[in-house]
């Protein structure tokens, strides 16, 4: 099961918005005429058109080359609707016809109109009823002639169809697309703005790290419906604060504690005779002092230090080397110093690199098969390797065993807390731990460190 694609906020407020400013104009559009058509006001609006193109089709020449119009269905159809039909239709020779009871105001207004093609007449809205009419040139199978004609019957649902499609075509669509322009526009900018103490709150988080504890996201400028969200992760926050303190609290108690209890049993052990077993209990018994140690380092690495100076990882590498000659040769190996320059320099904590190549011999002895050469070596522009004549390391696993107590199989006792602390000491100091194949197949292991400016 695939998890959902995050869906965009813009675009679903742009499009939600755009449907709604057009659902509410059509139905505005709709309420409109529904009103209009439930009051009564259509069905008595002047549908003169349509008795135009009724009278259009029954107009025809007699023959004495006069016009006359003939009773359709179209023109009964009109008539009997309206009681007050009445039209006048002439063309351009003088020749007329009129039916109904013609206004006065009309009788004689037709040649006056000769060059306009079409005319609405009416009154304004304060002088009364007053009849009003339509006046249109037309072409018809008698040619062009002139129908002058008032009210009759009702408007068609024809005509209101496409009065509202008009309407909607000329009117209400290019609203529709001006305001899904404007939404396109302006909501990713208003989404921006609102959502800018969002962003900021993400920024913070994505700095979030084990090492810089007691960060909380920030509630300025958080729209309120999201401060919940917010609150809530600061809250856990600070609870994995808590739950990492506790932690650390009790690694470093218990590695005191363990200190001493074991630092008395080796001491007992090495004063009482243990037979042909004696090396490797007491042995075991180191490992317990180095692991305990280990757990202090670690402490000691995340409290940092204030104490950075410029190193010669040189003269370090070769005291550390001297140091623990005595231990690699009771493991039954040889310890060569090599270095390619007289003198190497790091910024950083002395004790703490000292601690770190310190765990990569030690972890070369406790894993290098026990015979061999185990090569410390200082490399320009400042690079420390550790290689051993061991089974070496597999690729896979070469990442992997950087994790506390990581395993490379099942019987094998794991690094412990040594390539951990290694991996730590030198990302504090913002160099790189690598592991690749020596030529000899062992495992070497480089510490590379930005090289300080002396």
């Amino acid at each position: 099961m695939t998890d959902a694609q995050p869906r965009s906020l813009r675009w679903r407020l742009v499009r939600r918005l755009a449907v709604l400013q057009a659902t509410m104009l059509a139905l505005f559009v709709l309420v409109v005429i529904a009103v209009l058509w439930g009051s009564g006001t259509l069905n008595t609006l002047e549908p003169e058109d349509d008795t135009i193109d009724a009278l259009r089709d029954a107009v025809v020449r007699d023959a004495n080359g006069g016009i006359s119009v003939r009773e359709t269905p179209a023109v009964s159809k009109r008539r009997d609707q309206s009681p007050n039909f009445w039209f006048v239709v002439r063309d351009r020779e003088g020749h007329s016809v009129s039916q109904g009871r013609v206004p006065r105001e009309y009788a004689e207004i037709g040649a006056a109109l000769d060059g306009i093609g079409q005319a609405r007449l009416g009154w304004n809205l304060d002088d009364g009823p007053r009849p009003t009419a339509r006046m249109k040139w037309i072409e018809t199978s008698a040619g062009d002639v002139q129908i002058l004609t008032g009210p009759g019957g009702t408007v068609s649902w024809r005509r209101v169809v496409l009065a509202a499609s008009t309407l909607f075509l000329s009117v209400v669509l290019p609203i529709i697309v001006l305001m899904s322009l404007a939404t396109l526009i302006a909501t990713p900018i208003v989404i921006r703005r609102t959502l800018a103490g969002l962003g900021r709150a993400a920024a913070q988080a994505e700095e979030i790290d084990i090492d810089r504890r007691g960060a909380r996201l920030p509630l300025q400028d958080v729209p309120s419906e999201v401060v919940p969200l917010v609150s809530a992760v600061n809250d856990a926050l600070r609870r994995l604060d808590e739950g990492y303190e506790r932690h650390k609290r009790f690694l470093v108690d218990a590695a005191h504690e363990l200190r001493t209890p074991i630092a008395i049993l080796q001491t007992r052990l090495e004063s009482i005779p243990l037979g042909p077993h004696a090396p490797r209990v007491l042995e075991d018994v180191a490992r317990l002092s180095t692991l305990a140690d280990q757990l202090l380092d670690l402490q000691r690495v995340d409290q940092g230090s204030d104490g950075l100076v410029d190193i010669d990882i040189v003269v370090m590498a070769r005291k550390v080397t001297a140091d623990l000659a005595p231990l690699a040769i009771a493991a039954n190996y040889e310890l060569s110093f090599e270095t390619a320059a007289e003198h190497v320099y790091v910024h950083g904590d002395q004790g703490a690199l000292e601690r770190a190549l310190t765990n990569l011999v030690q972890n070369a002895i406790e894993y290098g098969g026990r015979k061999g050469l185990i090569a410390v070596r200082v490399d320009r522009p400042a690079r420390i390797s550790v290689t051993d004549d061991g089974p070496g390391i597999p690729p896979p696993h070469r990442e992997r065993v950087f994790e506390p107590f990581y395993r490379l199989n099942g019987r094998n006792r794991g690094a412990g807390l040594g390539l951990n602390l290694v991996q730590e000491i030198v990302r504090r100091h913002d160099g790189v731990v690598t592991i690749r194949e020596a030529s000899s197949g062992g495992a070497c292991v480089e510490m590379t460190f930005r090289p300080a400016n002396v």
